[in-house]
C-alpha cells in the first residue's frame, strides 16, 4: 500500500497488497503539524469496510535516538545535557552543579566530532570546539535527536554530511486551537541550591501563514551543595574521608529568543530566530591538595541570529537555504595569586551560509547537492596573539536508491579550509573527502537491518593551532572511519494490553588516527604542546528496548531502556607498554565499559510518576589502566510526581522531583564531586 502524510490525516488506502501493509510518505514534504509525534497515538490506523490497516513507516538507515512528546518532558532534566544523558552510547562531562560545564560526545571519538544543531543551524565555537550543552534549557525545547553517521533525510547542509554524529535540538513551533490567535506559557522552578527558575513563552499568531514566538528565562543559584569526599589508596588505606560543601559554584544567567514562522503559498516555509545568552558563574574548581574553594569566575555572552528558507518548486525539485551570524564573548578570571592571575578576554565571530538542492528522478532516485561557506574569526587579550581567521568551503553530493526492501545512500562531502593570522606568512590549508555508504534492508514492516561507513574528520580548533606557547600550526586534522550494522524490530501489537514493543541493537567500530593530544613541554608544569601522536580504537555494542502498555480504567505504562559495552583502547604508543604503567591497549579515559539507562513512566487519569535510572560503570582516569587511576562505579535514580490538568480553562502542570533519590556520592570527572539528592518543584500554567 502506498499513501502520502498531509497535515492532519493520512489519506486512505489506495491499493492493498495480501504481504504487507506499509505507509510510506515522501521524505520531503513540508509539515505543518506534527501527528506522528503525538505520543498519545498507539498506532497508525484506517478502516475500510470492516478492515483495519496498521500502518509503520519506513526506518530510517543509520542509527537514530529520539526524546519528545511527553518522555521528554518527564525527564528530570533542566538542560539538553540532562537529557540526552538517557541516549545509549553518549559519554557526558558534567563538572557539577547548575552552572558546571556539561560536553557530550558520542561512540568515544571526542567531543569534536559532534555536531550540535538548533533549529537546522549547527552550534559552532572554532575556540575550543566544545559546546555547553548546559545552557540551552529544556523550557523552549521540542525534540531532542541523536544520529549516528547522519540523517537518513537527503535534504541537509554540508556540515550534516561532514561530521561523525550529530545531535538536532527543535525549539518549539506555535500551534494554535481553533478559534485561538495566542498562547502563553509561564514556568517556575525552584528546589536545592538556592535554584530559581522562572521562564515565561508568549506565541502569536499574526497573519493565517505567520506566527511568532518569544521565550526568556532566567536562572540563579547559590551551587552550595553538601558532599562526601572519600578517597582509597590502592593498598586500601583511607587517603581522607571528609564532607563538605561545594563553594564558588554559583550561577546567575539570563536567555531570550525570538522567533518568526511563516509558511508560502506554494508548499513552502520560513523561519527567522534571534538567540541571546548571558551568564556570569563561578567556577568550583578541581579538589586535590587539600583545597576545597577557589575563586574563578567565567562571563559568556552568546548571540546568534538565523533564518532560511524552504521552497517546494515541483514534484521533483526541492530547495532550501540557511544564513547565520553568531558572536560569542567570553571572559575568564583567577584572581588567585598563589597559582597565576588571569584575565582573558575572547570575541568569537561566525558567517555561515549554506543551500541545498533536492532532485527526484522516477520512483526510485533521489539525490541532493549542498554548499556551505563558513567565516571565523577569534580576538583575544593576550600577548602574542595571532588573530586567526578561517575560511570554510563545504559541499557534499548524495544520493538514495529505494527499490521494494532495499534503500542504499551514498554521499561525498568535501571540506576545503583557509586559515589567516598574523603571526604567520604561509598558514595552513586543509583540504579532505569524507564520503559515506549506508544500506538498509526493510525485512518486513516490522523488522529491518541496516549498516554503514562512514570516514569523517575533525578540524584542529584555534586554541590547537595558534594559542600563544601551547598551539602547533603542523598539527593535521584527526580522522575517523566509523563501522556500524544494526537491526531494528518495531511493531505495534493487538494485544489488550500491550501496544508496542521495539528493539533495536547496533555494533559498532571506530578507527581514530593522529588524534590531538597536549604533552608536556620542557620541566614546566603549565607549558604544553599538541601534537599528532594519538590512534583509537574502539569496538560496541548498543542495546535498546521500549514497551507501551494499557490497562482498562485508563492506566498507561512505558517502559525504556539502553545498555552500551564499549572497549575504546589508546593505540598511541606500541612501546609504551611496560608494566605496571604502559598505556598501550589501555582503555581511554573516562569511558566506561558498561553503561546503561532505563525509564518508567505510569499514568492514570491526570497523574503521572516517573523514574529514571543511570549506571556508568568503571572507569580509569588515564589510559594507563593501574589502580590508582581507577575511578569506580556510580548510578543514580530520580523520581517525579506530576499533575496535570485544567483549573477553569487554565491549563496547569505541577512537578515534584528528586534527583539522586539514594543520595550516591560520586564524581564524573575527578575530582569534581556531584551534588547527592536534591529537590525541584515546577509550576506551568498555560493559557
Amino acid at each position: 500500500m502506498k499513501g502520502t502524510k498531509s497535515s492532519k490525516t493520512i489519506e486512505r488506502v489506495c491499493r492493498l497488497r495480501a504481504h504487507s501493509f506499509v505507509l510510506f510518505s515522501p521524505l520531503f514534504f513540508p509539515l505543518t503539524t506534527h501527528a506522528s509525534e503525538q505520543t498519545d497515538s498507539i498506532m497508525m490506523k484506517d478502516t475500510l469496510q470492516e478492515v483495519t490497516i496498521y500502518a509503520a513507516t519506513q526506518h530510517d538507515i543509520v542509527p537514530t535516538q529520539k526524546l519528545r512528546g511527553t518522555r521528554l518532558e518527564n525527564l528530570s532534566a533542566q538542560s539538553v545535557a540532562d537529557a540526552v544523558r538517557y541516549f545509549s552510547g553518549i559519554q557526558l562531562k558534567d563538572y557539577g552543579g547548575v552552572g558546571g560545564l556539561k560536553t557530550v560526545d558520542i561512540r568515544s571519538m571526542g567531543s569534536n566530532h559532534m555536531g550540535v544543531f538548533y533549529d537546522g543551524i549547527q552550534l559552532g565555537n572554532a575556540q575550543n570546539g566544545q559546546v555547553d550543552l548546559g545552557r540551552f534549557s529544556m523550557d523552549n525545547i521540542e525534540e531532542i535527536a541523536l544520529y549516528n553517521g547522519q540523517k537518513s533525510d537527503l535534504m541537509q547542509s554540508a556540515k550534516d554530511y561532514g561530521a561523525g554524529g550529530t545531535i538536532y535540538i527543535r525549539t518549539r513551533r506555535p500551534t494554535f486551537a481553533e478559534g485561538k490567535r495566542w498562547n502563553l506559557r509561564a514556568t517556575m522552578r525552584t528546589g536545592s541550591f538556592g535554584l530559581r527558575n522562572p521562564s515565561l513563552t508568549w506565541e502569536q499568531q499574526l497573519t493565517p501563514r505567520i506566527s511568532a514566538s518569544v521565550s526568556a528565562e532566567h536562572t540563579g543559584a547559590t551551587g552550595k551543595y553538601r558532599f562526601r569526599y572519600r578517597r582509597v589508596l590502592p593498598s586500601g588505606t583511607v587517603a581522607w574521608d571528609t564532607t563538605a560543601v561545594r563553594q564558588n559554584g554559583d550561577i546567575l544567567a539570563w536567555r531570550a529568543e525570538a522567533a518568526l514562522f511563516g509558511q508560502t503559498r506554494k508548499a513552502g516555509e520560513w523561519t527567522a530566530k534571534a538567540y541571546f545568552y548571558d551568564s556570569e558563574r563561578g567556577i568550583p574548581g578541581a579538589i586535590v591538595n587539600n583545597v576545597w574553594k577557589h575563586h574563578q569566575r567565567q562571563w559568556d555572552r552568546n548571540a546568534f541570529v538565523q533564518g532560511g528558507m524552504r521552497q517546494r518548486q515541483s514534484d521533483r525539485y526541492e530547495w532550501k537555504v540557511d544564513a547565520k551570524y553568531a558572536e560569542d564573548r567570553m571572559r575568564y578570571l583567577n584572581p588567585d595569586p598563589t597559582l597565576m592571575y588571569i584575565d582573558n578576554r575572547f570575541l568569537q565571530r561566525e558567517l555561515y551560509l549554506t543551500t541545498a538542492h533536492h532532485l527526484t528522478f522516477g520512483k526510485h532516485w533521489q539525490a541532493n547537492i549542498s554548499t556551505d561557506w563558513q567565516w571565523n574569526s577569534l580576538r583575544a587579550n593576550l600577548n602574542g596573539f595571532t588573530y586567526p581567521r578561517r575560511n570554510t568551503m563545504m559541499w557534499a553530493t548524495a544520493a538514495t536508491y529505494e527499490l521494494d526492501k532495499l534503500r542504499v545512500l551514498g554521499s561525498l562531502t568535501g571540506t576545503h579550509i583557509f586559515d589567516a593570522s598574523q603571526s604567520s606568512a604561509s598558514s595552513p590549508q586543509y583540504h579532505r573527502a569524507s564520503p559515506q555508504l549506508a544500506v538498509s534492508w526493510q525485512q518486513n514492516p516490522a523488522l529491518s537491518l541496516r549498516g554503514f561507513v562512514k570516514r569523517t574528520f575533525r578540524m584542529p580548533t584555534f586554541n590547537d593551532l595558534y594559542y600563544t606557547d601551547v598551539g602547533s600550526i603542523s598539527l593535521k586534522p584527526e580522522t575517523a572511519t566509523q563501522y556500524n550494522v544494526g537491526v531494528l524490530y518495531s511493531k505495534y501489537i493487538r494485544h489488550p494490553w500491550i501496544k508496542k514493543v521495539e528493539l533495536k541493537g547496533d555494533t559498532y567500530a571506530n578507527l581514530v588516527d593522529d588524534k590531538i593530544v597536549a604533552i608536556p613541554k620542557g620541566s614546566g608544569q603549565y607549558r604544553w604542546m599538541m601534537m599528532n601522536i594519538g590512534r583509537v580504537r574502539i569496538l560496541g555494542s548498543e542495546l535498546s528496548a521500549e514497551g507501551v502498555m494499557r490497562w482498562p480504567h485508563g492506566w498507561k505504562l512505558n517502559l525504556q531502556g539502553q545498555w552500551t559495552w564499549q572497549r575504546a583502547q589508546d593505540l598511541s604508543d606500541p612501546t609504551d607498554n611496560e608494566p605496571p604503567a604502559g598505556t598501550y591497549g589501555g582503555q581511554i579515559a573516562y569511558i566506561p565499559r558498561h553503561s546503561a539507562s532505563a525509564t518508567a513512566h505510569l499514568s492514570w487519569q491526570q497523574w503521572g510518576v516517573n523514574y529514571a535510572f543511570i549506571y556508568v560503570g568503571e572507569r580509569w582516569h588515564n589510559s594507563s589502566n593501574i589502580a590508582v587511576n581507577h575511578e569506580e562505579p556510580w548510578y543514580t535514580s530520580d523520581m517525579a510526581l506530576t499533575w496535570q490538568g485544567n483549573i477553569r480553562r487554565v491549563g496547569a502542570r505541577v512537578s515534584l522531583e528528586c534527583n539522586n533519590l539514594l543520595d550516591q556520592q560520586y564524581d564524573v570527572v575527578l575530582n569534581y564531586p556531584m551534588p547527592g539528592r536534591n529537590w525541584r518543584v515546577t509550576l506551568q500554567i498555560r493559557i
